[in-house]
């Protein structure tokens, strides 16, 4: 269930991205504050703009054009932490984490509390660094900030991590405040069905992977959240819903851990 609940994280942290760079590319966050256009400097407004060019890169996967434009975005201003919160997610996926978190905490140095930073953090040190317990003191930081705009990424990171730290208890908490602001999130739904799994609660394990499966497109769910459809399917003596699920896990990824699994009939694992 650990290894389940890090391809959820993984997931999560994946379809925030766009959150977390469009954050990057605006201008700096302190602790319960955000600056406006009109309070940036020239520097900063120079290293903005490269910063935004960088952006492009990076989401183009051109992660050596990315470092040089971030590159001179520090050139213009070494206070701009953004900069650094780029170029942590650019080594990221570059694999060089120990670059990664010495640029994260670079930039947190410079900018405290900033809620971008923050969330962009605890993920890291969840997801990459396989390091929840310390990934969540980030997530409380940017989901406190009133200055934040998008507190739900927030609230479905610190939800998912919990759930790879099996600290379940905490995870329903996250994910139902995050349901608040969206009830259609599908990590939302997804990590709260492993919760009710995990509770053996199936009843309500089914009510939330059926608004998963109502919301999403069901060949557009992961192999992951339909081996746990399927196990939820079974547990309420839905075999014709279970049929069609394991059609699709079947079809879509018949090399998966999770389609082995389902060969094997291993449903309570």
């Amino acid at each position: 269930m650990v290894r389940a609940a890090g391809r959820i994280a993984a997931a999560t942290f994946a379809a925030s991205a766009l959150f977390l760079l469009a954050a990057c590319a605006g201008p700096g966050a302190g602790s319960g504050e955000l600056k406006t256009a009109s309070d940036q400097t020239p520097a900063e407004k120079r290293a903005g703009i490269r910063v935004q060019l960088a952006v492009g890169y990076y989401q183009d996967g051109k992660y050596d054009i990315a470092l040089d434009e971030v590159k001179q975005a520090i050139a213009a201003d070494p206070d701009y932490a953004e900069a650094y919160g780029l170029r942590a997610l650019i080594y990221t996926a570059m694999g060089q984490l120990p670059l990664a978190d010495e640029n994260y905490q670079h930039a947190l140095r410079i900018a405290p509390g900033n809620p971008d930073l923050s969330n962009n953090y605890g993920s890291f040190l969840c997801q990459s660094m396989n390091k929840p317990g310390q990934a969540m003191r980030y997530f409380d930081t940017a989901i406190r900030n009133p200055a934040y705009a998008t507190p739900v990424s927030a609230l479905v990171n610190a939800g998912v991590c919990s759930i790879k730290n099996r600290n379940f208890d905490a995870a329903e908490r996250y994910l139902l405040d995050a349901l608040r602001f969206n009830p259609d999130l599908q990590a939302s739904n997804l990590g709260l069905a492993r919760i009710y799994f995990e509770r053996r609660d199936y009843q309500r394990a089914g009510f939330f992977i059926n608004r998963l499966i109502d919301t999403a497109k069901l060949d557009a769910l992961s192999a992951d959240a339909l081996w746990l459809a399927m196990r939820v399917q079974r547990k309420l003596g839905d075999r014709t819903h279970e049929a069609t699920l394991a059609a699709q896990l079947r079809r879509r990824f018949p090399g998966s851990t999770e389609y082995a699994a389902f060969e094997r009939g291993a449903f309570d694992e």
